[in-house]
């Protein structure tokens, strides 16, 4: 019998069964059968055994070191579990994570890399057009090489990975290009669209929107969904999960337990699973220390069978051990210290251009005290260029950091005019954050210097809000991850106290947990917000203004949320 450990919302959940897999599982599938993983002392999750079925799209959940990437490294072979095994089809895509593995190759080779026996056909066959002289052997082989080409729709495979290309916005001439010319966004574009190439029978992508704007998630959630092989996916995008998964594989109290549904529905099964073994736990524990109140008073006496009775259902009455969830969830505020004056921020004819490249034509805008703006549009659009345009002219972001997030020496504005309101105290949330957090440092020191009159205790409490435990105060700031170097500069924009926050993808490196703390402490500050994200649901429920970029260079200033910016411009 094939197990796997699944809640039904009609169903009341049960321990994780600890079943065995037959020897030859369904070939299309990935099955795990009591693995392990632990690091020194770490269990990250252990003795599961579940398996993944075609036609179905699992969302992998969990938050930031809870084990979800090692997860999909033991899917994928990258490594071996401490115990157990793991059976994967013949043919299935991964999510490549090295950018620079294939910078010598053409864009349009790394696509149908993908299909890794079409490429070593391919390759072998160009390999024996080369030699100066053909034996009946190598004619023979050919022939066999033909005949595979064939069989993975070789023929055809320009066309289909230009498709690809083409739909995850790398333009027609880019795709003879080689690969180390490309930029970083557009190299996780490429090897996305390598993962998806071929018709694999299951895809493995960790993290596939990153870098990829709205029009690109959307392309791909449309993909997915008509996508019949086994999905396995690692988002940090609840509106992505939701949009695309069938069930949700969530890690947590060091096992792996899947649900049906999306993430949101994962989310309230969950608590009302956890909820409900809670208030048995306590209906139990009350009912026990009734019994063995009853117990101690009657024990010497002559009621020795009833006191008997009374220690068989203590037995039986046993509560449920849980066990601690390793879900940490953050606390975000934004406040001011002092708000600023009607109309926070004027903008005249603004245009930029790098030498003969354009990239904002003609932008006037006027924007009043608490706007909420939401900057739309493809990646190279010119949304960050606009950021650092306004911020090049801000009263209280120093050019010095403005220089080290942009990594420009030249003028932030070529041509019009800028000009922030009365009392505008602005902070900034770089895309590349952490070119803002000053190395040999330590993460209390550097924090602290942002408002040196803020008691030790005040600073301390900042860091713990946002996940830093108190011994990580003294750690340095050259050996932060992507995720602490997000949530130290969220430390300092809290400490601040800002009326203007100006946050370019504050979402990269956050988890779930993180990014919906982010999306309510925006939604209650009552300051300014410029916001640039991909992340439809933090657009959706904070935007209350859209400067949407387009094609030619010009900005669309749509004054009303993102929903009503989709209906009538869409």
């Amino acid at each position: 019998m094939l197990y796997e450990q699944t809640w039904y919302p009609e169903m009341d959940i049960c321990d994780p069964p600890r079943g065995s897999y037959p020897q030859f599982p369904h070939l299309d599938m990935i099955s795990v059968s009591n693995v392990s993983m632990r690091y020194g002392a770490k269990i990250l999750f252990e003795e599961v055994s579940t398996a993944f079925t075609p036609g179905k799209r699992y969302g992998l959940s969990g938050p930031n070191g809870s084990g979800k990437s090692t997860f999909m490294k033991l899917l994928t072979g990258e490594l071996d579990p401490t115990s157990g095994n793991v059976v994967r089809p013949r043919k299935f895509g991964v999510l490549s994570q090295d950018q620079f593995a294939y910078d010598a190759f053409r864009v349009i080779d790394v696509v149908i890399m993908g299909n890794r026996r079409l490429w070593a056909a391919m390759e072998e066959r160009e390999a024996l057009w080369a030699k100066p002289d053909l034996t009946d052997e190598d004619g023979m082989r050919l022939g066999e090489l033909e005949g595979i080409v064939g069989e993975e729709d070789g023929y055809s495979a320009e066309t289909d990975a230009t498709l690809l290309l083409q739909g995850l916005d790398i333009p027609d001439e880019m795709h003879e290009r080689q690969m180390g010319e490309m930029q970083g966004g557009q190299k996780v574009r490429v090897l996305l669209a390598q993962a998806l190439f071929g018709h694999p029978q299951a895809l493995l992508l960790d993290e596939p929107t990153n870098h990829l704007d709205l029009d690109s998630v959307h392309w791909l959630q449309e993909f997915l969904n008509d996508y019949d092989g086994v999905l396995i996916v690692i988002s940090h995008d609840r509106h992505f999960l939701n949009s695309v998964c069938t069930h949700i594989a969530d890690i947590d109290y060091e096992t792996i337990i899947t649900y049906t549904g999306t993430y949101d529905e994962m989310v309230l099964a969950k608590t009302q699973i956890r909820s409900q073994i809670e208030s048995q736990n306590s209906q139990r524990e009350k009912k026990i220390s009734q019994l063995n109140d009853f117990i101690a008073r009657f024990s010497a006496g002559t009621r020795s069978s009833q006191v008997q009775s009374r220690r068989k259902e203590v037995e039986r009455l046993q509560v449920t051990e849980l066990a601690r969830s390793n879900i940490q969830r953050p606390f975000l505020k934004f406040e001011q210290k002092r708000p600023s004056g009607r109309h926070i921020l004027e903008i005249e004819g603004l245009k930029k251009a790098y030498g003969e490249n354009e990239v904002i034509r003609d932008f006037t805008a006027s924007v009043s005290r608490g706007e909420k703006i939401a900057l739309m549009g493809r990646n190279g659009a010119g949304k960050t260029t606009l950021l650092h345009a306004l911020l090049a002219e801000s009263p209280t972001v120093p050019e010095s950091e403005l220089r080290r997030a942009s990594g420009y020496d030249g003028s932030f504005v070529s041509q019009g005019g800028v000009s922030w309101g009365h009392e505008a105290a602005v902070a900034f949330f770089a895309q590349d954050h952490q070119a803002l957090i000053q190395k040999g440092m330590t993460t209390f020191e550097w924090l602290h210097q942002w408002d040196p009159a803020a008691s030790h205790e005040e600073i301390r409490g900042l860091l713990g809000q946002m996940l830093f435990a108190r011994e990580d105060g003294n750690k340095r700031t050259d050996i932060l991850s992507g995720g602490e170097s997000a949530r130290l500069l969220f430390c300092k924009l809290m400490l601040q106290k800002p009326n203007v926050l100006v946050l370019d993808e504050p979402t990269n490196h956050l988890d779930l947990e993180s990014i919906n703390a982010l999306n309510i402490a925006l939604q209650r500050y009552p300051g300014t917000v410029l916001l640039v994200s991909h992340d439809h649901d933090l657009v959706d429920e904070v935007a209350t203004r859209v400067w949407h970029f387009d094609a030619n260079c010009e900005i669309v200033d749509f004054k009303g949320a993102y929903a009503d910016f989709q209906a009538v411009c869409a």
